[in-house]
């Protein structure tokens, strides 16, 4: 069901009714600072957009609360009309303040009106996957999701919403969500120094629903190892590369969402997500995480 059908590393995979290039882009870094605010070369980070769909990516993450609304209002400038193959995830659950800040907006009002700003800002009929995200800006957080997540599957129900998925979650919540309705992905924190999620992926792989982790290079601080770094010595590469590279390989379910406010590091990117990694190179960055 997902062979790999395309020249970017890692082929495709199915979400839903959608087929969907691994490799992904995420557009988060084409805010401003902090991500609040115009990009400061408007015209850099169109291209930016241009670049990946000419590559070939056909999964683009956003959210208007980027920005707010920068992100989404960029995408649609530089790919509207999209292309058919196009897939589009946004997310729900929180808005931004004034001061940069993440406060949480789950209550039924706060998603209706999230869900339609999306919809206008990308200018779309209906908006590809849905992601609910819980927690905070310190991660996930335990308690029910049931009440907000019962409020996307009635915007999937009007029409307004094609695929729902879950963001900054917990096993619990996870489970509590696919009770109410399908999913086809969850999108949580992980890279090869953060492994929380190791048995989470392996169970939705078993159930054919992607994870699509984010900040795959560690965030706003870079991912910084000794192994990290003495594979991407051994191999001629970045550690960055090494980093894209080892989320591929660690299970056919997981998407990439990488972000960048450059073509030349897009580029870059493709490539070094493409490397092979031997045995011994597995073995080494294994360590990191454990």
């Amino acid at each position: 069901m997902n062979a790999p059908t395309t020249s970017l590393p890692g082929g495709t995979w199915t979400l839903g009714d959608s087929t969907i290039t691994r490799f992904g882009y995420g557009a988060m870094q084409l805010a401003g600072p902090w991500v609040m605010g115009p990009p400061a070369d408007h015209d850099g980070a169109l291209a930016v957009l241009r670049e990946a769909v000419a590559a070939g990516i056909t999964h683009v993450d956003t959210s208007d609360a980027y920005g707010p609304r920068v992100t989404n209002e960029l995408i649609r400038e530089a790919l509207h009309p999209y292309p058919e193959s196009l897939f589009i995830a946004t997310k729900v659950g929180a808005n931004r303040d004034g001061q940069g800040g993440w406060p949480t907006a789950r209550r039924p009002e706060d998603l209706r009106k999230q869900v339609h700003e999306n919809l206008q800002s990308l200018g779309v009929e209906a908006l590809d996957l849905v992601n609910m995200r819980m927690g905070d800006a310190e991660g996930p957080k335990p308690g029910s999701l049931a009440e907000a997540f019962e409020t996307l599957v009635e915007l999937q129900r009007e029409g307004l919403i094609r695929h729902l998925g879950v963001s900054n979650v917990t096993t619990e919540q996870v489970a509590e969500a696919r009770g109410i309705a399908p999913i086809v992905c969850v999108q949580n924190m992980y890279n090869v120094a953060y492994r929380h999620d190791d048995d989470l992926i392996d169970r939705l792989a078993a159930d054919g629903i992607a994870y699509v982790p984010f900040f795959p290079l560690g965030g706003f601080t870079p991912l910084q190892s000794e192994a990290l770094s003495g594979v991407a010595v051994r191999l001629g590469a970045t550690p960055m590369s090494i980093a894209l590279a080892w989320l591929l390989q660690r299970s056919p379910n997981i998407l990439l969402i990488p972000g960048t406010s450059s073509t030349a590091h897009l580029r870059e990117n493709i490539v070094g997500a493409g490397l092979s990694l031997s045995d011994e190179d597995v073995a080494d960055l294994e360590s990191i995480g454990h």
